[in-house]
């Protein structure tokens, strides 16, 4: 945690934090160590990186921890949250009291997250100038707001992380298992959305709704549900 206004270098921060047998290989795992020594240095909870996919839908690329997974989902799930905020504002979205946000932004996001018991929130876009290619969000389970140095190391991470992605892609690195597989998804979700679309005669954005829907209320995750979908192991019903 940081102690002092001096910020410490997160390169090294990252690389000192210790390799999980869990952790995927290449980028995927490099983010979850970011993701982990950011969650120490930053007296977090825990924290999570999503990317812009392709057609502008985002998807998890990497948590601290399956719970902080699990949370960084139900925005992408709800249609809602600090991630999808940042990246339309381009600016970083600071929610030191999701209480207050339940009842006036995230109506859905807010009361989900804090059932995991997330009580702030605070979303960093990673971005270079007109160049968006995701977010960092920080969660802690107390309400308050950061300091004026731990915002500032917070930002810190999102920039290594921002730079990693644009190495990444210059290196051709989006099509390895561990950052491709991230994307591999959405076009699952892209399909199955399309069939819900010819399924019950509704148009995408309804289609998608329905699928979002069906998660929440299954406590499910979305890309399991597009899952299903498209082996045909589960069928959306019509309303009634």
């Amino acid at each position: 945690m940081t102690t002092s206004d001096e910020p410490r270098d997160v390169w090294w921060l990252i690389a000192d934090e210790p390799v999980s047998e869990d952790d995927q290989p290449h980028l995927g795992g490099w983010m979850q160590r970011l993701c982990r020594a950011a969650v120490r240095e930053l007296d977090a909870t825990g924290v999570g990186i999503s990317i812009v996919a392709p057609r502008g839908t985002t998807t998890v690329l990497a948590a601290s921890g399956s719970v902080s997974e699990a949370v960084e989902q139900l925005q992408f799930t709800l249609g809602e949250g600090p991630c999808l905020d940042a990246l339309a504002l381009g600016r970083p979205v600071l929610t030191p009291d999701l209480a207050h946000a339940a009842r006036t932004r995230w109506p859905g996001y807010a009361p989900a997250v804090q059932e995991h018991g997330v009580r702030a929130v605070f979303s960093f876009p990673l971005q270079l100038g007109a160049a968006r290619l995701g977010a960092m969000d920080v969660y802690r389970d107390r309400a308050g707001s950061m300091s004026s140095p731990a915002l500032g190391q917070a930002a810190a991470f999102a920039e290594a992380a921002m730079a990693r992605l644009l190495d990444a892609q210059e290196q051709s690195d989006l099509e390895n298992p561990a950052f491709g597989g991230a994307l591999d998804g959405q076009f699952e979700l892209y399909q199955a959305q399309g069939m819900v679309q010819a399924q019950l005669g509704v148009s995408l954005h309804e289609a998608m709704a329905r699928l979002r829907a069906y998660a929440y209320a299954h406590e499910r995750p979305l890309g399991e549900v597009a899952a299903d979908v498209v082996a045909r192991r589960l069928v959306l019903e019509p309303d009634r």
